[in-house]
């Protein structure tokens, strides 16, 4: 009876559960037709949408190149808005700040060049780039979140490097590191300064990333203080020491052999008396003079004249004057072999008093002082010229702080020891020789060889990009009576460059490269205001 029971339980219960299968069958079945219903609709939703959108010539919702809305437009409006934006980047300042100092470039000056039709194809192929479906995914994606395309760009990375130095230069109290010269016979080692300097690496991301249209042409950057590097000796020693030997020249092949000043000192005393706490060093050489130079070698090895350059200088300024010769004496008759690398500081030595040098006009906080030197810069000016025009390659060289009377923008080289050099290098197949002669306020300048077999022409020419307008600044002065104004300055306005060298044979060009880029600051003008 009790096994009966149990059995009839257990029947009933089979009944439920296949009930309940059924239900829920029935259940899967319905959500399975409700689901391709669904999809149904949405492929013919989709397939309409679609479809629709592949007859559309405009850029889908949604869309912006870098951060600029192109929805709804077609390539050819697309790309006028964007050019028009890129002209305004290109044509607009880029104030970077350093510790609130104030230095602008311009991004044409880096030969900036944004690649627009490479984004407008990106942008326009938004929802058109596969199948319906993966057309419609990406259609609704850009409608719902958005699609940003980024333009890529190209710029001159040697020029970008310029300015950043160029806007390393300008720091306030930079750092300065310790340098050595030879005078007479004597190693002068200056001690280095700690100072300040900037992240170039950081200056350049911030740079680039402002070359962004989306982005903003203002940056910040601060200076943090350095100290120089410790003076090594033992390194100096191998730099400076050599053995005695007279200028020779060989005709077959032509080859010129400078002669060498033989030079030596002992390190071991040079040691302790760098342990002294000094700001100069002075340590004695012993000096051996060859017997002949190559000032004795004419210029029967340099038969050819490569170029020659020419600037005026005021013949009546005595102690400029006097600047000027000494720094012609010193690379007149200076020879540079192939591979050789020339360095004006290392050429004229530290300028001192001692050296012969007077009291000149130079640049210094903004306006014309005198400076022991003053003017030797026109002389590296017109040799960085003549270099130029002998198809030589350029190592250093920096310009000015502002425009020159002497040379154009662009055709300058500014010198400061210690800091600020001229140098370049022989790429040319034979030695060269400088030639400098100076005379009724005319500097001429000749560089002498032998030409080579595929010789150019070459032409340098400057662009200048804009100008600054310069301010003008009154200066109370209690020697002068109240309302007498005096001016101490006259104004010159600043201006941004751009310099190109071409190379040509038989007046065709072959090559076009840009030789640099430069800023030359306003030059104030100051008028003393009489409060007496």
């Amino acid at each position: 009876m009790k096994k009966s029971k149990e059995a009839i339980i257990e029947r009933k219960r089979r009944r439920k559960n296949k009930k309940n299968s059924q239900t829920l069958i029935k259940d899967y079945k319905k959500i399975f037709i409700i689901i391709a219903i669904i999809i149904c609709v949405i492929f013919i939703i989709s397939t309409g949408f679609a479809l629709v959108n592949m007859t559309n010539e405009n850029m889908m919702a949604g869309v912006t190149i870098d951060g600029i809305k192109v929805q709804g437009l077609n390539k050819e409006e697309a790309q006028s808005l964007i050019e028009t934006k890129i002209l305004e980047k290109i044509n607009n300042y880029i104030k970077i700040y350093v510790d609130d100092e104030e230095n602008t470039i311009l991004l044409s000056q880096i030969e900036l060049n944004y690649d627009i039709k490479t984004a407008i194809d990106e942008a326009y192929n938004v929802g058109r780039g596969g199948n319906i479906f993966a057309n419609n995914f990406s259609i609704l994606k850009s409608k719902i979140f958005g699609e940003e395309i980024e333009i890529n760009f190209e710029y001159n990375e040697k020029l970008l490097n310029n300015i950043i130095q160029d806007i390393k230069n300008k720091i306030e109290n930079p750092i300065k590191e310790s340098t050595y010269c030879i005078e007479g016979g004597e190693l002068i080692i200056t001690k280095g300064v700690e100072g300040y300097t900037i992240d170039e690496n950081e200056l350049k991301d911030k740079i680039i990333k402002a070359m962004q249209l989306e982005n903003d042409n203002c940056i910040n950057i601060n200076t943090f203080l350095v100290k120089p590097d410790d003076i090594n000796i033992e390194e100096i020693y191998e730099e400076v020491h050599t053995q005695v030997q007279d200028a020779y020249y060989t005709t077959d092949p032509v080859e010129v052999f400078p002669e060498v000043i033989g030079i030596d000192f002992d390190i071991e005393s040079a040691t302790e008396i760098l342990k002294e706490e000094k700001d100069e060093y002075i340590i004695p050489l012993v000096i051996t003079y060859p017997t002949k130079t190559t000032k004795d070698i004419g210029l029967e090895v340099f038969p050819d004249r490569l170029s020659t350059i020419s600037t005026r200088y005021d013949a009546t300024n005595q102690t400029r004057t006097n600047n000027l010769q000494i720094a012609m004496d010193k690379i007149n008759g200076v020879i540079v072999m192939p591979g050789e690398i020339f360095s004006y500081n290392k050429t004229l030595g530290k300028r001192t008093v001692e050296a012969g040098y007077k009291d000149a006009a130079g640049y210094a906080g903004g306006k014309v002082v005198q400076m022991i030197g003053g003017g030797i810069c026109q002389i590296s000016s017109t040799l960085y010229d003549a270099v130029l025009y002998a198809n030589l390659d350029i190592v250093e060289r920096h310009n000015h702080a502002f425009l020159t009377s002497y040379i154009g923008p662009g055709k300058d080289a500014t010198v400061v020891y210690g800091s600020l050099d001229f140098q370049f290098k022989n790429t040319r197949n034979y030695p060269i020789k400088i030639v400098s002669n100076m005379q009724n306020g005319i500097a001429t300048i000749s560089i002498y060889g032998i030409k080579e077999e595929n010789e150019y022409d070459v032409e340098i020419f400057t662009t200048v990009l804009s100008y600054i307008p310069y301010e003008i600044i009154y200066e109370n002065d209690s020697s002068l009576e109240s309302g007498t104004e005096v001016v101490t300055q006259e104004g010159q306005k600043g201006c941004k460059s751009i310099t190109y060298k071409i190379l040509k044979q038989n007046g065709k060009e072959i090559s076009r490269s840009v030789l640099s880029t430069d800023t030359y600051s306003p030059m104030n003008k100051y008028i003393s205001r009489g409060t007496k």
